[in-house]
């Protein structure tokens, strides 16, 4: 049961973080409705329960010689795999696809922080 709730809570994460970077970035367009984001937000949920933890466990070592830093990479090629696998997001640019990493990661950090916090009280 803690493991769907927690799918069901990314897809939201995902789907707010989408938006957001659709509103704050030029370049980063979505396209559809409600339910299109939910299919949009619930592809990269898959992407990141999926193939990002195989991607941090390839890339090991490059994650720890940059402190870190190289999971802006690894996110950025989540939300490519994104623009590739989903008619309804594009990415035109690769500068554009920087920014845009960097919202939804740090909306999704801020969000699951917020989560976090709430479901230990």
């Amino acid at each position: 049961m803690h493991l769907i709730s927690l799918i069901v809570f990314s897809v939201f994460s995902n789907a707010f973080a989408i938006l957001g970077a659709a509103y704050f970035v030029p370049g980063f367009e979505f396209r559809y409705d409600f339910l299109g984001l939910l299919a949009v937000a619930g592809i990269f949920t898959a992407i990141n329960i999926v193939i990002k933890p195989v991607l941090k466990m390839i890339f090991g070592l490059f994650l720890v010689l940059t402190m870190g830093l190289f999971s802006v990479v690894i996110n950025a090629f989540g939300l490519y795999l994104l623009d590739f696998l989903s008619p309804s997001v594009t990415i035109n640019g690769l500068l554009v696809l920087f920014y845009a990493t960097l919202i939804v990661s740090a909306a999704n950090i801020l969000i699951n922080f917020a989560a976090k916090s709430l479901f230990k009280k």
